[in-house]
């Protein structure tokens, strides 16, 4: 999942969690999770004030992001010296099934 500014947002983009009003983050949701946005939707939103959206997957790349394998690569660094242990291999795994995740990957 990626919270992108909503200027960036496009049609067919799934909200990853609901939407709440900023100035009433203990009220009602919006929009809920699992949302498609639509060209409407997305200028209501505009019109509501709303500045950002979580989205699905990872549509939006800036300067800087990592790539799923890079992502991977460190992961698999930052654990080479454990790799005998089995739990911190099974922390490991969901790590890597997270990050597969977060960046909208299918099988994570």
């Amino acid at each position: 999942m990626q919270n992108i500014p909503l200027a960036l947002a496009e049609p067919e983009m799934v909200l990853a969690k609901e939407l709440k009003r900023a100035d009433n983050p203990d009220g009602p949701p919006i929009c809920g999770r699992g949302i498609v946005l639509t060209e409407s939707l997305i200028e209501r939103l505009k019109r509501m004030g709303i500045q950002s959206v979580v989205v699905e997957g990872h549509p939006v790349w800036n300067e800087g992001d990592e790539t799923v394998a890079a992502q991977l690569a460190t992961l698999d660094r930052r654990f080479s010296r454990v790799t005998d242990d089995p739990l911190m291999r099974k922390l490991q795994d969901i790590y890597r099934a997270q990050i597969k995740k977060s960046m909208g990957e299918q099988d994570g």
